[in-house]
């Protein structure tokens, strides 16, 4: 139990910190602007309807490659059954792009990619123990 505890908490922190890393990246190529008050939600909202397609892409890439590798991490470290921890880790990544989607509008497109994109990352990411035992064997 403490060992799937363990997994859980490092695959968490995995997929946030990946959705943070790719998220940053994103910033990087498509800054946004300086004056920009993120805590406003209309203002948000005016934002994001002005984005580039590329930069809606790497939050997408960032939930999938988030969800992927977190949970990825922790079903190489649990004993759980992946799905489990798929469900847990992919789960939250899941709850939190939900919870960004609800806050201000998103293009449709976007919302049914990003979220199909955690679902898809997290089936994935059970893929790791099975691979994990291939190599050991």
């Amino acid at each position: 139990m403490v060992r799937n505890t363990a997994a859980a908490v490092v695959g968490i922190i995995v997929a946030g910190a990946l959705v943070w890393i790719v998220e940053k990246a994103g910033h990087t190529v498509y800054p946004p602007p300086a004056n920009l008050d993120i805590t406003n939600a209309q203002a948000m909202g005016e934002y994001v309807a002005t984005l580039p397609t590329g930069a809606l892409l790497f939050v997408v890439l960032a939930w999938f490659t988030g969800a992927t590798a977190g949970t990825c991490a922790a079903c190489a470290i649990g004993t759980a059954k992946p799905m489990y921890l798929a469900v847990l880790v992919g789960g939250l990544v899941f709850i939190g792009a939900s919870a960004n989607l609800l806050m201000f509008p998103h293009p449709i497109w976007f919302s049914v990619l990003g979220l199909a994109g955690i679902l898809v990352g997290a089936g994935l990411g059970t893929m790791c123990r099975r691979a994990a035992a291939g190599r050991a064997e």
